[in-house]
């Protein structure tokens, strides 16, 4: 079980997050929606530890989660990326494997046939010598995905994953968030359109610096919780989720 309780966050002064709290129960795919702005990518950033908090506590099987991060995975907005970086789609995934082996010793077999199988399981392993700047943006996030499913984690966060991505990659990804959650993992989605967590997520999380709903598809994208986390554009954005129901 992983327990947020009563997080804030903020910077200088602005509130970024503001007293939020929900659970999460092994097996769940949970979906992070709310505007632009309304504090997503610092939510799961302050849960991770990767930003200061004012308040709260995050634990993971009654543990605090900053002394299991091994267990955890994140994968950062593409956009927070240095694709220019000169390293390889295998030596990406590889890295992964860096807690277990240790910086400057040879990845054992284990490790080296979990990198592999993991390349290959989104489809990329041909792809292993190439130089991660090279790759498509639905490309990048595999790699991303793969080292994710290297490390082995019981808890994984996603920001924006499916920026920047083709259908088919939409469509794998979604796939291997389905056997992560058969395997009983936890994971977080950040999203910004609510087409992305139409389908596929057992509950979802709706925020606007504040929580304004959590449970599944029919207790948070209502009429009324809309309104309050997206104002004026709430009309477009039902809209949108009607037709992904038709898709």
């Amino acid at each position: 079980m992983l327990e947020v309780k009563h997080l804030d966050v903020n910077y200088r002064g602005i509130v970024a997050v503001e007293d939020i709290s929900f659970c999460v129960a092994p097996g769940q795919i949970v979906g992070i929606i709310g505007p632009n702005g309304a504090g997503k990518s610092s939510l799961i950033k302050a849960v991770l530890g990767l930003i200061p908090t004012q308040g709260g506590s995050v634990t993971f099987r009654s543990q605090a989660l900053s002394q299991q991060l091994a267990k955890v995975a994140y994968i950062p907005q593409r956009a927070q990326i240095d694709w220019d970086y000169p390293i390889t789609v295998k030596n990406v995934a590889m890295m992964a494997r860096i807690r277990h082996t240790g910086l400057f010793r040879s990845p054992s077999k284990r490790s080296q046939g979990l990198v592999r199988e993991a390349l290959e399981r989104v489809g990329i392993w041909e792809l292993r010598h190439r130089q991660i700047g090279e790759l498509s943006g639905g490309q990048q996030q595999r790699v991303f995905l793969a080292q994710a499913l290297a490390q082995e984690a019981q808890l994984l966060l996603f920001d924006e994953p499916f920026i920047g991505v083709d259908k088919k990659t939409e469509a794998m990804i979604f796939e291997v968030f389905d056997e992560l959650k058969a395997d009983g993992k936890i994971l977080l989605v950040v999203g910004h359109e609510l087409r992305e967590t139409a389908r596929e997520y057992d509950q979802f999380l709706l925020i606007n610096k504040r929580l304004i709903a959590i449970g599944d598809r029919t207790e948070v994208i209502t009429p009324d919780n809309l309104q309050q986390a997206y104002g004026d554009n709430v009309i477009l954005l039902t809209r949108s989720s009607d037709q992904s129901q038709h898709d």
